[in-house]
């Protein structure tokens, strides 16, 4: 099996994931993965269910399609990704329930749990509203991904950036995960958060779960 089939393969295999975890419904999200001059991406308006590895589209960077379908009509904000971070080798772009819920009602995912800091920082940030595939849209995805990895979408959805397939897929999972638990507090009442003093020590370990050799010691004030 040449790599580029395999490719092909693990993209179509992280698409039909992503329906079958609750990420996303029918048509609707898209996913791609980076190549050495470019990416592949799932294609606009196909049920991924029906899909082979072959119908995976390749993209240039410079938006030029390669292949018998046309790609996701995201393309844009998953080429705008990669050529902004350099260290992003998947992107995964889906409508999750609560992260839609979210998205809808304008508010961001601030720090209520420390597993906010999966996503690089004190909160998942909400990008701006703009229509779906449009270049402003990609531009205020852009602005919100400045320091993190993940951001919701002004009543669309969500987008998150990982160094593969496999761990944009989990990190998809926790921002779902988050977005759901901070739903369900708010329907309580007022969510207290933590402290940014608080976030950045998280922040800080989570750097250090990535490193070779033992994690800091934690100040235990002792």
């Amino acid at each position: 099996m040449s790599g580029f089939f395999r490719q092909r393969r693990t993209l179509l295999d992280t698409a039909l994931a992503m329906n079958r975890l609750g990420l996303n419904q029918g048509m609707a999200g898209n996913v791609s993965v980076r190549t050495g001059d470019g990416f592949l991406i799932t294609p606009s308006a196909m049920a991924y269910e029906k899909c082979a590895p072959v119908d995976m589209v390749r993209v240039a960077m410079d938006g030029r399609p390669q292949g018998r379908h046309r790609p996701s009509s995201e393309w844009r904000l998953h080429r705008d990704i990669y050529l902004g971070h350099p260290e992003a080798g998947a992107v995964l772009h889906a409508h999750p329930p609560w992260c839609t819920v979210l998205a809808c009602l304008e508010r961001e995912i601030p720090a209520f749990h420390y597993m906010v800091a999966v996503a690089g920082g004190d909160s998942i940030p909400l990008a701006g509203y703009a229509t779906f595939g449009s270049a402003e849209l990609s531009a205020l995805v852009g602005q919100a991904l400045a320091h993190r990895s993940a951001c919701l979408m002004a009543h669309h959805g969500m987008v998150c950036f990982a160094a593969g397939p496999e761990e944009v897929l989990a990190l998809a999972l926790e921002v779902e995960n988050l977005a759901r638990a901070y739903g369900r507090a708010l329907q309580v009442g007022e969510v207290p958060l933590l402290t940014g003093e608080q976030m950045a020590e998280v922040t800080a370990r989570f750097a250090a779960y990535r490193q070779p050799g033992p994690l800091p010691e934690q100040n235990n004030g002792t």
